[in-house]
C-alpha cells in the first residue's frame, strides 16, 4: 500500500504531519513514541501491514509530533500539556468528535492525560509498551519488582544509542527480531529523518521526566495495555500502569520486540480489534499454494576462471537469456536471481518440472551444466516476492541435486502423477533446517511427447487438473457403479 496523502493541522504557529486511512468503524488515533515519519513507515513491511490492518476496521488517524518527522522542528520539547493539545488539534482538523486513543510507549503518557481532560472526546485507551513514570528510584523499582540494576541497562542502552545518533542502533534496541542488512539499514535512516541528534536526546530527557502516575485513577475510558514479555521497557511498569487505571485490563504478549510492528503482529492486531470491535476476524490471507523451481549452474568458480571475467559474463548472459525465454513458455514468474541462478513459481508443478528439464537440456547446448529442485507447497506473499517454509525447502532440494539433475520433493511427484512425467526414486533426506525427512525423485527427460509439450491443460491450476481427470474417468466409474448395484440387486 502507498503511503496516504500528509495534511497539516496547527497548534498556535506549529504545523502537525497528520495521514489518515481507512473509513471503517470508531476512529482510532495513534500517538507515537519516541520518534516517528509518518512517509518512511509505509516502507517498512511490518510497520505498513500493521497500519493497514488496523485500517481494515478503523479509520485511522496517524501523526508526527512537533520536531519529529514531517512536522515542524522545535527548539524545545513540549511539555504534556502541549502534546495533549497536540492531539486535540489533529483531531479537530480532520472531524473527529470522539476517538479510541492508541500509545505507543512514551505516547502513553499523553494519552492517559488526554483521556482524563478530555473524557468526552475520548472512547477508549490502549497503551501498548507504556508506562506511568519514566525515572524511578531504587526504593520504587523495588516496590514493583524491578532489578535496579536492569533498570539502569535500559536506561545505559539509549546513552549508547544517542552517542551513536544515525547509525541504526534504534532496530537494535526496540526491534531486534528484525535483523539484517535491509532493517539495519531502515533503521539509520528512520533515525537521521525522525528527529536531530539534539531533539533525539531532548525526547530521552523528557521522556525520564514524563509522570502520570497521580492521573491514572481519574482515567474513565475502558483501558487496555498490552505489553510483551521481553520488551526493553520493563514489563512490571505496564503492570503499575494497569494497576492504577479504574478496571483497565492487561494482557502479557509473548516477544522482546518493544515496537508494535516487529515479530509477531497478529497477537497485538487481535486484542486491539477484539477490544475495540467485540471480535476477532483474523489477518487477511498473505499466503498461497505455489509451486517453487530453483536453478543452479555448476561448477561456476571453475568455469569463470576458465573463461575469464569476460568469457564468463558472456556465458551468463546467454545462460540468463534462455533461462527467461523458457520461464515465460511455461508460465513461470522470475522471483530473484542470484547471478548463476534463479528462483521462480509456477500455478502447477507438472509446468515447473517441465520447465527445468527443458533448462537443462538448453543449458546443455552451450555446455553449462545446471541442477534444479522442484517443491510445491504454501507460500507467505511478501510483497512480489514468496517467503515461507516452501521455499527454505526448494533451496535446501536444489542443494542436494547432483550436477545435471532436476530433483523434486515427494509432494510434486504424487501431483502430477498421470502427466507423463517419469521420476527415479532418490531416497529420504534430511534437509537442513526443517524436521521431517523428504522423500527425493529425479525427473526423467526421457517422458510422452504430450508431457514434453505441455499438453492443451498445462497451465490450468493443479486443482483443476485434477477435476479434470476424474471427468475424463467419468463414464467409466459410472459404469463400475452400475455394475456394482447391479451386483447388490
Amino acid at each position: 500500500m502507498q503511503s496516504p496523502q500528509t495534511r497539516y493541522a496547527q497548534r498556535g504557529e506549529v504545523n502537525i504531519a497528520y495521514q489518515v486511512v481507512g473509513d471503517r468503524g470508531l476512529d482510532l488515533i495513534i500517538v507515537p513514541g519516541f520518534i516517528s515519519h509518518l512517509d518512511l513507515q509505509w516502507t517498512d513491511l511490518g510497520y505498513s501491514r500493521f497500519l493497514e490492518r488496523l485500517a481494515s476496521f478503523t479509520r485511522l488517524i496517524m501523526y508526527d509530533k512537533p520536531g519529529t518527522g514531517l512536522s515542524d522542528p522545535i527548539t524545545h520539547v513540549p511539555t504534556l500539556e502541549e502534546r495533549i493539545a497536540d492531539v486535540r488539534a489533529v483531531l479537530d482538523a480532520v472531524g473527529s468528535e470522539r476517538a479510541a486513543l492508541l500509545g505507543f510507549s512514551e505516547g502513553g503518557p499523553t494519552c492517559v492525560l488526554f483521556a482524563a481532560t478530555w473524557p468526552e472526546r475520548t472512547s477508549a485507551l490502549i497503551l501498548y509498551g507504556s508506562f506511568a513514570r519514566g525515572r524511578w528510584t531504587t526504593d520504587e523499582l523495588r516496590a514493583i519488582g524491578v532489578d535496579p540494576e536492569k533498570y539502569d541497562r535500559v536506561v545505559s542502552g539509549f546513552d549508547d544509542l544517542l552517542s551513536h545518533w544515525g547509525e541504526g542502533r534504534l532496530g537494535r534496541l526496540i526491534a531486534p527480531s528484525a535483523t539484517g542488512d535491509l532493517q539495519r539499514r531502515f533503521w539509520a535512516i528512520f533515525e537521521r529523518a525522525g528527529a536531530s541528534p539534539t531533539m533525539a536526546r531532548a525526547l530521552v530527557e523528557a521522556t525520564l521526566l514524563a509522570d502520570v502516575t497521580a492521573v491514572l485513577p481519574t482515567v474513565q475510558a475502558p483501558t487496555l495495555v498490552l505489553h510483551r514479555a521481553g520488551d526493553v521497557f520493563l514489563i512490571e511498569g505496564g503492570r503499575h500502569l494497569a494497576r492504577g487505571i479504574p478496571h483497565a485490563r492487561f494482557v502479557e504478549l509473548a516477544g522482546e520486540d518493544h515496537a508494535f510492528w516487529a515479530g509477531d503482529i497478529n497477537p497485538v492486531i487481535a486484542e486491539i480489534e477484539e477490544f475495540l470491535t467485540g471480535v476477532r476476524t483474523g489477518p487477511a490471507s498473505d499466503r498461497l499454494l505455489a509451486t517453487i523451481l530453483f536453478t543452479d549452474i555448476v561448477g561456476s568458480t571453475r568455469r569463470a576462471s576458465e573463461l575469464g571475467d569476460r568469457g564468463w559474463h558472456e556465458l551468463l548472459d546467454q545462460h540468463n537469456a534462455r533461462v527467461r525465454e523458457l520461464l515465460e513458455q511455461f508460465g513461470g514468474r522470475e522471483l530473484d536471481t542470484a547471478g548463476d541462478g534463479f528462483f521462480a513459481s509456477f500455478e502447477g508443478p507438472g509446468a515447473a518440472v517441465r520447465c527445468a528439464c527443458a533448462i537443462r537440456r538448453s543449458l546443455r547446448e552451450i555446455d553449462l551444466d545446471v541442477r534444479a529442485g522442484v517443491h510445491i507447497g504454501e507460500c507467505e506473499k511478501i510483497g512480489e516476492k514468496l517467503g515461507g517454509v516452501a521455499v527454505h525447502v526448494g533451496a535446501r532440494i536444489v542443494a542436494l541435486a547432483s550436477g545435471g539433475e532436476v530433483l523434486v520433493s515427494r509432494t510434486v511427484r504424487d501431483l502430477v502423477v498421470g502427466s507423463g512425467l517419469q521420476f527415479a526414486d532418490r531416497g529420504t533426506h534430511r534437509l537442513r533446517g526443517i524436521d521431517e525427512p523428504w522423500q527425493l525423485f529425479a525427473a526423467d527427460d526421457a517422458v510422452s511427447p504430450r508431457a514434453r509439450l505441455g499438453g492443451p491443460h498445462e497451465h490450468l491450476r493443479t486443482g483443476d487438473r485434477a477435476l479434470l481427470h476424474l471427468a475424463r474417468r467419468a463414464p467409466a466409474l459410472l459404469r463400475l457403479g452400475a455394475r456394482l448395484a447391479g451386483s447388490n440387486g
